[in-house]
Order: structure tokens, then sequence, then C-alpha cells
């Protein structure tokens, strides 16, 4: 089977399909300790700045990994490194199942880190291998919106399942879910046929990151995915299930329905994005900024409230913080349309880090700020009141300000690039299928 033979084949469907129930495993074991915030505390008898920390070592494992990943995905290509991940992650909540103390738990929380890094980065670099190109947006989003299903099973099932059999039972259930992933991208998932056109020699890996990095398309998508992930991030990994239910004071289980609308909004709102990418590329930044602009709006409008939010003002929150994470894969796209191919996976890699960086900071400063807070008030101070919670979550506007500027400095410089070269935006998604792109 030739290059041009195997795209959009009925296998291209099934090893897609294969991915995306990886991926969206992964998901399911990195949101899960969002979940059970409340129960480590009580099981670790752990402070804010503790709890925080969980979520801080997988991220930065999670983030600290993507490059070397990207790196690695370049080489060996995505079927190792999805099994692998799963592998890891399977690790990782055996021992967090097992844990009894702090330490033994940030051991299962690193492998958990390690494993799902390992995860998005190779599912997005099957993408041009097994399709065509003007297909990729949509799949990307596609990837992205069934993934935050994940999200739906640690909500619900695993949920009950730690409510009625305790926390050993309900992580073992991830271990065993972890099983299932690997042995599917282990016998269905394949790296697609020999390409036998002339292919670039193997590059250092250092070589590999410079020129995934020179390019300003690559910062742009960095920064993109900074800036409109990382405060879902933050939301549905730490600090949104306690804001709800100390903070705003709305019972355990609204909570969880309240967070249940990241995932209908992913699946509404994924493929209106991925349409609208494809069919105007030179517009993917302005789409992109308009998400921050809501995001920005909704928190405000929160935090500045006199007293607890209405409800409807919390699903508007809810609505708004969930679209960053459809739009985050525009960041992708940008990733994917600057450079050539043999470094698509070292470039998406370097973008995949943006979200994750600005989210692990973030979750250590919100978790830092309740603690200092509670320590000036003294002893008996409830430390996740609503006061203590709008000061400490204010810090996402520092980050959301430092993001922005990172794009609009690197749209720029990528504009005067593309200037310089004699090229200009795409305008169809026909032109999309062509590699050099902007905007």
């Amino acid at each position: 089977m030739t290059k041009a033979e195997h795209l959009d084949s009925a296998r291209s469907w099934l090893v897609w399909i294969v991915s995306i129930t990886a991926y969206l495993i992964a998901v399911t074991q990195r949101t899960s300790f969002g979940v059970a915030g409340l129960e480590a505390t009580d099981r670790f008898d752990a402070s804010a700045s503790i709890l925080a920390t969980f979520s801080v070592v997988q991220l930065v494992v999670y983030a600290g990994l993507q490059i070397p990943v990207g790196i690695l995905v370049d080489r060996w290509g995505p079927r190792a490194m999805i099994t692998g991940g799963a592998a890891l992650m399977m690790v990782g909540q055996l021992l967090l199942a097992m844990a009894d103390s702090v330490g033994a738990g940030l051991v299962g929380r690193f492998f958990v880190g390690a494993g799902d890094a390992m995860t998005f980065v190779s599912v997005i670099r099957l993408l041009p291998i097994w399709f065509s190109g003007y297909r990729i947006p949509m799949l990307t989003q596609a990837t992205g919106m069934v993934g935050q299903l994940g999200q739906l099973l640690s909500l619900i099932p695993f949920v009950a399942l730690l409510h009625v059999w305790s926390w050993t039972p309900a992580f073992l259930s991830l271990a065993a879910l972890s099983v299932l992933g690997f042995v599917l991208a282990l016998v269905l998932i394949s790296n697609g046929p020999r390409n036998k056109e002339a292919q670039p020699a193997p590059a250092r890996a250092a070589v590999l990151l410079a020129n995934a990095w020179r390019e300003p398309g690559t910062r742009l998508g960095f920064w993109t995915h900074f800036t409109t992930q990382f405060t879902t991030n933050v939301f549905l990994l730490t600090w949104g299930y306690p804001f709800l239910v100390s903070g705003q004071g709305v019972s355990p289980a609204t909570a969880s329905g309240l967070l249940s609308i990241f995932v209908l909004v992913a699946l509404v709102a994924g493929p209106v994005l991925g349409s609208a990418v494809a069919r105007h590329p030179h517009r993917r930044s302005a789409i992109a900024f308009n998400v921050i602009g809501a995001i920005t709006l909704s928190w405000a409008a929160v935090l500045l409230w006199p007293g607890s939010a209405p409800m409807w003002l919390l699903v508007v929150l809810i609505v708004c913080v969930a679209l960053g994470g459809p739009a985050s894969m525009i960041a992708f796209d940008f990733a994917r349309t600057f450079n050539p191919s043999h470094v698509i996976g070292t470039a998406t890699g370097i973008v995949n880090v943006g979200g994750f960086l600005a989210a692990l900071v973030t979750v250590y400063v919100v978790g830092w700020l309740l603690d200092l807070q509670q320590k000036a008030a003294g002893p008996g101070v409830e430390l996740y009141s609503l006061d203590a919670f709008r000061w400490a979550l204010s810090f996402q506007f520092v980050v959301i300000l430092g993001g922005v500027i990172g794009m609009v400095v690197t749209r720029n410089k990528a504009r005067r690039d593309m200037a310089l070269r004699g090229e200009y935006p795409p305008r169809s998604a026909r032109d999309m299928s062509k590699r050099t792109e902007i905007e």
C-alpha cells in the first residue's frame, strides 16, 4: 500500500479510534485525582499546599516530558509511546491505590503524569500519517473532544466507586482500565506503511528541538496553548471541585454535575471550532483570542460577585472555561502547519508544554495563597473560604496577561517571516492542506 492509498482508509479510522480510546483512558487517569481531592485531604491529612503538590508533581512530569516525548515520537513512532504510556499509568494507579502516605502518593502521581505525557502527542502524530491534510483540523478537535469523555468517567463511575468501595478499589479499577488501553494499542495501532519516498536522515534531538523552536509558528502554538488551556486544567485537576463545594457552597452532587458540563461543551464546541478552523484558517488566532476573552470576563464576574455566585453564573463560568479545551487544539494546528513532517512530533511536544506549564504554576500558587491567608487569619479559620478563593484564583489573570502578550508577539513575528518569504495566509480548507499557513 502506497502512502496515498492508505490515507483515509478503513485502517486509518481503526487506528484513530483505538488511539483516541487510549487518550480517553489517559484523560480519565489524569482527572481522577481532581475529583478525589477531598478524600485525599482526609487520607493523607493534607493541607492545601500538599494537595496542590499532587497535581503539581503530575503536571511537572507531564510538561517536562513533552519535548522528550515529541522527539521520541519522531524517532520511534507513536505506537511504542502510546503502549509505554499505558503501562506507566497502570503502575502509577496501582501505587496510588496502595499509598497511605504523601510520599507514596506522589510517586504514584509521578508515574501517572509520565504515562499521560506519552499519549496525546503520539495520537496527534498519527493523524498526518493516516489522514489527508484537510481532515486533520476536524480530527484534532474530535480527538480532544472524545478525550474529554475520560473526565466523565472520572466524574461518574469513578466517583461512585470512590464513595461506595473506598479509595483502594476505586484506584485499582483505574489501573485495570490502563491494562485495557495497553492491549488495544499494542494489537491494533500501527505507525503506518513504510514510506518509500526519501526521508531526512535521523537528526539529533538537539537539532530537532532547535529547528522546531526556531519556527515562530511553533512558539505561537506554545503561547496559544499556554493561555487557552491552563484555566481548564486548574479547574479540573485541583481547584474546581473544592471551589464549588467549599467556596460556593454547592453540594458534591451538584458540583459533579457542573463539572460534567466540561464534557458537554467539548462535544458541542469541538466540531464547531474544528469546522471554523478548517474553513477560516486565517482566523485561527482570532478564534483563540475570543475564547480567552470569554474566560477572563466570566472569572472576573464570579470572583467579583458579592457573596456566592448564582447558579446561572457558575454555569456561564464553566461553559467559558470549558471552551478553553477545544480552543487549545488550535495550537496544535499551528505546530502541524508551520513545520515539516519529520519534526511535527517535536513541535507538538513544545506546544503541549504551554498549557500544562501555566497550569502547574497556577495550581501551586493558588494553594500557596490559600495557606498563606489561613495562617495570616489565625487558628480556626476555614481553609477553603470564598474570600480566600477570590484572592487565590485571581492569580489566573496574571497568567492570562502573560500568555496574551506572548501570543501577540509571536503572531507578529510569524506574519513578518511569511511576508519576507512572499507567502500569504490560507483562505480556505483547500489551502489548509498546504503546509505553510498563518494566523
